[in-house]
Formats: C-alpha cells, sequence, structure tokens
C-alpha cells in the first residue's frame, strides 16, 4: 500500500480510495488480514467480501467528506461499553485520529490512502462489533462468523446494509443482540455497574500454590501480603512472615469485612473473595453476557433452563417463570457438560447402568481391595449377555483402564438416580433425576455429582412436561396420562418409560452471574470457567 496518493481535486477522490482499497485488500489476503505495521484487518474476510461486492467503492465517505453513518457509528463506540463491549478492541483510537485530522487538516483531506485507511478501518470495526453484539467472543474458531466465508450474505452484508440505510440506532444495536430474558435483564446492570466500579488494579493471588513448593508458598505469602495491604479498612502490622497469629487476626477482620464466615481461617472462600475485585466482577459480567450468545437466536415457547454456578433448574413458558427447583450438578473434578438438547423421556423408577468413567476411578479400586464392594453399594454385576456374575470370582487385579462388564442397581427408593430420570440426547451420558441423597439439597454449595443433575422439585418438573404436552397436542391426538398420573405411578412404584411427545428443549448453562429482583448477584466460579475466559479474551483489555 502507498505511503500517500494526494489527489488535487477532492471531487475525483473516490476513484484513489478505492485503489487503494483493493489494493489493502489484496495484501490483507496475503497476509491474514496485515496491510502494514499499522494497519491489521481481523475482519477482513467479511470486509473484503462487502468491498468486492460493491466495486470498492469507499463506504464511510464521499469526495472527502465523511458520511452520516461514521458520525453515527463513532458516537456509538463511545458508549459502547454500554453493550459490554470494550472500544479499544474496535480500532478506537486509530479511527477517532485519522477523523479528526481528516476533518481539519486540508491537506491530508487530499490523501487518498489516509481515506482508504479510515474507510478499512471502520469497516473491519463495524464488522467486530457486529458480531461481538450477535455471536460474542467466546464461539470456537471453526464457528467465529469472521472465519466463515458465507457470514457475509448471512449476516455481515445485510447487517450494514441495514446500518448505512439510516435504521435507528438504539434500535439497530440492540437488534443484534440475544433475546434471552436473563440477558436483557443482566445488561440493565452493565452501565451502572461501570460507572460505579472501583478501577484500582489489586495484587492477585495465585491459589492453590504447589505443597511443598518454598518458592511457590513464599510468592503465595507475598501476593497474599501485597493484596491485603491494598485492601481499604484492614489495620495491618504484620511485620513477620511466619505470623500466623496476626495474619489469623488480619484474615478476621477481613472476613467480617467482606461478609464471610469469621473464622480467622486463610481458605478459598478469602482467596476467591480477595481476587473478585470490581474489575473482574465486571469482566464476568461482561462473560455472561457472551454465554447467552452462543444459545439459540430464537427463544422456545416453552423450555428448561439449568443454571450450574447458580445450583438451580427452571421451567419458563410464554415468557413466564413457572418451576424453579434447586439441583446438585458435577464435583469441579466431574463437572456438568454445558449443552442444548431436548427431553424426549421420563423414566419411572429407573435402573442405574453405571458410566464407565465412575468404574475406572471409583469402583475398580474398590473392586480390588474388597470384591464385595458392589454389594455394600446394592450393585450388581453383569456380563455383555446380561447375565449375573459373582464378583468375588473376579481377578480384578488384571483389569487397569477398565472392565468387560456392566455394573447396574436395580430401581427402588435406594437407587441413585432416585424414582424418576429425565432423558435427553447428548454425548456426556448426563440426565436429570431425583436422588436418594436428598439431605444433599439443603447445602450451599452443591457441585457433588459425577455430572448428572440432581433435581429437588422431579415431581412438579415431571407434572409440567406432560402439562406443556397436553396444551400442545394435534386436534385428533390425545394423551393416556395426565399431570395426576405421576404421583400415582410413583405410590405404585410403577416401572414405566413415559415420551414426552412434544420434546421440550433443556439448555444446561454456566451462567455465575445475573439480575435477581433487580440486584447484581455474582456465583462462585465451581468449575473456574470464568477464570479461563478472563485470562483468554480479557487480559490486555483496561
Amino acid at each position: 500500500m502507498k505511503d500517500k496518493e494526494i489527489v488535487k481535486d477532492t471531487k475525483s477522490i473516490n476513484e484513489y480510495v478505492s485503489d487503494n482499497i483493493e489494493s489493502a485488500l489484496d495484501i490483507a489476503e496475503d497476509q491474514q488480514g496485515n496491510v502494514e505495521a499499522d494497519l491489521h484487518l481481523p475482519y477482513y474476510l467479511p470486509v473484503a467480501a462487502y468491498y468486492q461486492s460493491h466495486e470498492f467503492t469507499p463506504v464511510w465517505s464521499d469526495t472527502a467528506v465523511f458520511s452520516k453513518h461514521t458520525t453515527r457509528f463513532i458516537l456509538y463506540l463511545d458508549t459502547s461499553i454500554s453493550d459490554g463491549l470494550f472500544r479499544e478492541a474496535y480500532h478506537y483510537q486509530e479511527i477517532k485520529e485519522l477523523y479528526a485530522s481528516l476533518c481539519t487538516d486540508s491537506l491530508k483531506q487530499k490523501d487518498a490512502v489516509l481515506w482508504a485507511k479510515a474507510d478499512l478501518l471502520l469497516s473491519d470495526a463495524f464488522m467486530h462489533v457486529a458480531a461481538d453484539l450477535h455471536q460474542g467472543r467466546m464461539a470456537p474458531d471453526s464457528l467465529l462468523y469472521k472465519n466463515d466465508t458465507a457470514a457475509y450474505r448471512r449476516f455481515f452484508g445485510p447487517t450494514l446494509l441495514r446500518f448505512l440505510q439510516g435504521e435507528k440506532d438504539t434500535v439497530f444495536f440492540e437488534s443484534l443482540q440475544p433475546l434471552w430474558h436473563g440477558y436483557r435483564e443482566l445488561k440493565l446492570h452493565v452501565d451502572s455497574f461501570y460507572r460505579q466500579m472501583d478501577t484500582t488494579s489489586f495484587t492477585y493471588i495465585h491459589f492453590p500454590f504447589l505443597s511443598g513448593n518454598d518458592e511457590d508458598s513464599m510468592a503465595f505469602i507475598s501476593s497474599l501480603k501485597k493484596r491485603l495491604a491494598e485492601e481499604k479498612g484492614l489495620e495491618l502490622k504484620w511485620e513477620d512472615e511466619t505470623d500466623t497469629a496476626t495474619l489469623a487476626k488480619i484474615i478476621l477482620s477481613y472476613q467480617k469485612k467482606a461478609g464471610l464466615t469469621t473464622d480467622g481461617k486463610l481458605g478459598p472462600a478469602v482467596i476467591r473473595s480477595l481476587n473478585l475485585t470490581d474489575k473482574v466482577k465486571f469482566k464476568r459480567l461482561l462473560i455472561t453476557l457472551d454465554r447467552y450468545k452462543l444459545l439459540p437466536d430464537t427463544v422456545p415457547v416453552s423450555y428448561v433452563w439449568v443454571n450450574l454456578p447458580g445450583f438451580y433448574l427452571q421451567t419458563w413458558s410464554s415468557d413466564s417463570l413457572c418451576i424453579t427447583s434447586r439441583i446438585i450438578c458435577g464435583k469441579p473434578i466431574t463437572p456438568t457438560p454445558i449443552l442444548n438438547s431436548s427431553i424426549y423421556e421420563m423414566v419411572t423408577y429407573p435402573t442405574w447402568t453405571v458410566p464407565s468413567s465412575i468404574i475406572k476411578k471409583e469402583m475398580l479400586p474398590g473392586l480390588k481391595k474388597s470384591p464385595d464392594y458392589l454389594k455394600r453399594k446394592g450393585l450388581e454385576l453383569f456380563d455383555h449377555k446380561g447375565s449375573k456374575i459373582d464378583p468375588v470370582k473376579v481377578d480384578w487385579s488384571k483389569y487397569k483402564k477398565g472392565i468387560p462388564y456392566q455394573i447396574r442397581q436395580d430401581s427402588g427408593d435406594d437407587n441413585a438416580l432416585g424414582v424418576m430420570k429425565f432423558n435427553f440426547r447428548n454425548p456426556f451420558d448426563v440426565y436429570l433425576h431425583d436422588t436418594n441423597q436428598r439431605y444433599f439439597f439443603s447445602r450451599n454449595m452443591r457441585a457433588l455429582s459425577h455430572g448428572c443433575v440432581r433435581v429437588q422439585e422431579w415431581l412438579p418438573l415431571a407434572e409440567w412436561l406432560i402439562r406443556n404436552d397436553s396444551t400442545l397436542l394435534a386436534p385428533k391426538d390425545s394423551l393416556a396420562y395426565t399431570p395426576d398420573s405421576v404421583a400415582s405411578w410413583i405410590a405404585q412404584k410403577k416401572k414405566l418409560r413415559v415420551p414426552v411427545k412434544k420434546r421440550v428443549p433443556i439448555f444446561i448453562n454456566y451462567m455465575s452471574c445475573e439480575s435477581v429482583n433487580g440486584q447484581l448477584i455474582f456465583y462462585t466460579d465451581i468449575y473456574d470457567e470464568d477464570s479461563k475466559m478472563l485470562e483468554k479474551y480479557f487480559a490486555t483489555t483496561p
């Protein structure tokens, strides 16, 4: 690309700008978006597709004068934080500088190269903003719009055309974002939180540290001391790093200030609280907004919603909340997967076939120690033909990675799945179910299962699914059961497979913050998913 190209008559500058745009995009195609040192176009594929379909005509200016939609877009970038976007990610400074100089400097106004750069930066920024509002930042690379050549016709081209045609800005930018109830409620907090938050950069404490590693433990102590010293309202007189009594007093003081359990002990809850600064909270808020963008564009009329960090399940019909239930989800070492599926079946008094992962990690070691391990657990062993095998007669020592048998638990009130199971297809072999350990629902931290989701209000859920089925029946269709049937089946201990004729979408999500009765709340990052996303997407943001 040329360093500059001065045109004597700006009335003819569009032709020269077009030539420079075409030349820059040729370079970008060869260099994966890199045109020159100060011009990189991450969205060069949809940008190039747009210009090619419009004969490389400038989009944002005409005969050395910026168009009205240029001002509109820059004004949007000025306030884009309200939609969870950091304007710095969209060539903001470069655009502002070029805009100012091309509006005021008569010599630069004749430079076709500068106008081409401005046009390309604005187009790239627009494509980037549109994608981040609609798709978010967290989709796999293979699914990102910017890497999908078909996305130009499907999304980028029509979207830019709508903007250029003058659609009202508030309506336009809102239209790109999710329609989900939780998203809309959560986004209401973005602007106010950003304006009020403490922007201090606090020391981050890496925890847990490597046990037995003196260097790592000393680094932990050092960062802990710095972070506590940064906390307002704490009186610190900790001169000796080995003074555990003084440390306990300081921790106790912090626990009172932060509303934590006041035991003076340095545990994960204290470290999580110290690390959960306003800046981290804000980025977690933006991460949660982006997770909504991974969901389908269309909100189903009826659906089941599971939020893992919130430990709850909800059912929704026609945008109205019907049921809320506590859940138990997977432990951090066996996390419940995030997935979208549809419930197609309910099973009363189910049997439990133990997944191979649990057999390998838990049951095989138990069997090697004691052949009556399965009997004590209420489990039975079967071969591939379905014949029962006596575990005492099996040489368990020769198995390391798995076994050529099935382990099953018969149905009953003591079954691990309880008396009701809800099936939906997924590659992880997880489902919703009742439990024989219902006392766990009283706990606050309920990441306790092997990956399946245990539902406290399983009976209301089953009845809701049947009611939903009945309201969507075809005129000549009928159901052989009613919501009242479920209680009767359970009372009679019937083993049934009940089809859900109108399959109900289920969304198992990881939304670590949400708006509850107008209040913004943050849940514990039980699987450290937010921590991973913070490092990946927001490590360089302000």
